[in-house]
């Protein structure tokens, strides 16, 4: 590889243990215990990212803070990440048996216009002189996600023997050596983009939730379905076209009824006149059409 691709990054859209364990995301096999236990927990599926209950809040205005110093509390945090928007909740997670800090945060804004001016300005900023660390909330948006307690997550320290690649902190590498494409994808092992990469100056952007992103801004609550506008939307648009459409029926109605309203009572009394007096009818004109016929054929022949 040319040298001015040696410093060529790429980040981790999809997590998977084995990749995340390699400096360029072309690794095969397990290198630690840690990634054979992540392996064997995703294989298994016996993480659910979303069966935490104390998961709260909107996933793509939620904000990980991560590195944070032990001394740190809910209001120092709160005040620091209020610098970039409004926080809407927040979530200092604590050891459940000392109560004491355990170094990361969830930080929920109001909007995701917010959020993402978090993520791009709260990066490496100084809260209780420890640099922090700021990402978008992969636990619910990355797909295959594995925490770090069962031989997942990114980052980490190399003395700690759990070191993990693809994150905003520490990216994959531009592959050195050839890419085993069979190999990786017998695993099910996302391959590297041949070409696409960054460098380590640009920060990469966090998923984006689908649909009108203006739209979303303006109104936050819309993508709840007990209150927003989005969900009835359609409900209201087809009953406006189903009134609409009475409407033209009933002016329709409006400006053919008197003749409709004449032809049904024709047809009524003719029909009810045949019911009471077909046989007396039958009768006449039988005896008067043989007359009818020879007065009309003698006044033909008269000259």
């Amino acid at each position: 590889m040319s040298g001015a691709n040696l410093n060529a990054v790429f980040y981790a859209d999809f997590y998977h243990p084995i990749q995340a364990g390699s400096i360029d995301g072309t690794d095969i096999v397990p290198h630690d215990n840690a990634v054979y236990r992540a392996v064997l927990c995703s294989a298994a599926g016996l993480y659910d990212p979303l069966g935490d209950p104390k998961i709260i809040g909107d996933p793509y205005c939620t904000l990980f803070v991560g590195r944070l110093s032990r001394q740190t509390n809910e209001e120092t945090l709160r005040k620091a990440m209020s610098l970039y928007g409004r926080v809407k909740n927040m979530r200092l997670v604590r050891d459940i048996v000392t109560g004491d800090s355990r170094g990361y945060a969830f930080i929920e804004y109001e909007t995701e216009r917010e959020m993402r001016r978090a993520y791009m300005d709260a990066h490496h900023s100084v809260i209780d002189d420890s640099e922090v660390i700021v990402d978008y909330n992969r636990q619910q948006l990355m797909l295959g996600w594995i925490p770090r307690r069962l031989g997942g997550g990114l980052g980490g320290k190399k003395e700690s023997g759990q070191l993990r690649f693809g994150g905003r902190e520490r990216p994959f590498r531009a592959p050195l050596r050839p890419i085993p494409y069979d190999d990786l994808k017998r695993l099910g092992i996302p391959r590297p983009p041949e070409g696409r990469y960054m460098s380590r100056f640009e920060v990469p952007s966090p998923p984006r939730r689908g649909g009108n992103h203006s739209e979303r801004e303006a109104s936050p609550a819309m993508h709840r379905p007990s209150e927003g506008k989005a969900e009835t939307s359609p409900n209201t648009r087809s009953s406006r076209v189903a009134s609409h459409s009475r409407h033209r029926r009933s002016t329709d109605r409006k400006e053919s009824s008197p003749k409709q309203k004449r032809s049904y009572n024709a047809r009524q009394d003719s029909s009810h006149w045949s019911n009471r007096s077909s046989g007396k009818e039958e009768t006449i004109r039988r005896r008067s059409s043989p007359s009818v016929e020879a007065g009309s054929l003698q006044k033909r022949q008269t000259p």
